[in-house]
């Protein structure tokens, strides 16, 4: 059985278990490693138990967690090679652990198929992955200011995808943020807005995706409502009816448990 959690989904921290054949793969530690260990003991897992960390990209939102983790526990953690060479950068302890890829490469952690593809992203080598297993595929795209090629290319199929949807245009350009800080979101290499994730959730539904979760939502500049009210519009129009839901921002997640099956019409 694969499943997937999010431990936590924002702008003040980041944390996904995806578990599937005999690896546990943690993707983002942008939470503490108090919180990451007490969400897998909800879970019934240790730390032990984990296969590896993969990075997205090393901001805060994350990273933050990595240093403590790094002292109590072994895992190897991947990263594309520019994340990698940041990472070492800021934290030279994690030299010896780093596992590092190109973007838009394919590798092998127990059982699990697992595909990297470049993202745009204010940060360097900045990714999304595609896990594919016996029970059917995740995508996992945030942090982003579009859709790259990249994406576009390896997600179309995915049984379940985690896709973000920061913010509402409108309410960021009419709130409290400094003008550097709202063109950065709404830039290239910033955070995709309720309306492209909502067309990218069209497409991934016409292509098979059963299960799509919202995620990475701003606190100041988003609601879970609106950015649900957005995406279920668009998949109502296309006549889709995935299952659809918004991570949590700062808890565990229920099960998402993976299988393949397409999503109804109506």
């Amino acid at each position: 059985m694969t499943t997937v959690h999010t431990l936590a989904s924002g702008s003040s921290g980041n944390a996904v278990l995806v578990c599937c054949e005999s690896a546990r793969l943690l993707v983002d530690a942008g939470i503490s490693c108090r919180r990451i260990t007490c969400s897998l003991r909800e879970l019934g897992l240790t730390l032990e138990d984990l296969t590896a960390i993969l990075l997205t990209h090393t901001h805060s939102d994350h990273t933050a967690g990595l240093q403590t983790l790094l002292k109590r526990s072994r895992l190897p953690i991947f990263a594309s090679e520019d994340a990698a060479r940041d990472l070492c950068f800021r934290l030279p302890q994690c030299g010896e652990r780093l596992r590092s890829f190109s973007r838009n490469s394919r590798f092998d952690l127990g059982g699990c198929s697992v595909t990297a593809f470049a993202t745009s992203h204010d940060a360097p080598g900045a990714c999304g992955y595609r896990f594919d297993t016996p029970d059917g595929s995740v995508g996992l795209l945030t942090d982003t200011g579009y859709v790259t090629e990249e994406a576009a290319d390896a997600l179309p199929g995915v049984d379940l995808a985690l896709l973000e949807s920061n913010h509402d245009v409108e309410t960021l350009e009419s709130g409290p943020y400094p003008y550097y800080l709202k063109q950065r979101i709404l830039g290239s290499k910033g955070h995709l807005s309720n309306d492209t994730a909502a067309r990218f959730a069209v497409t991934l539904a016409e292509h098979g995706a059963s299960d799509i979760i919202l995620a990475h939502l701003s606190k100041e500049n988003n609601t879970p409502a609106m950015a649900r009210g957005a995406v279920e519009l668009a998949l109502s129009a296309a006549g889709l009816e995935p299952e659809l839901s918004v991570a949590p921002r700062d808890s565990l997640s229920p099960c998402h448990t993976v299988t393949r099956r397409c999503a109804c019409r109506k």
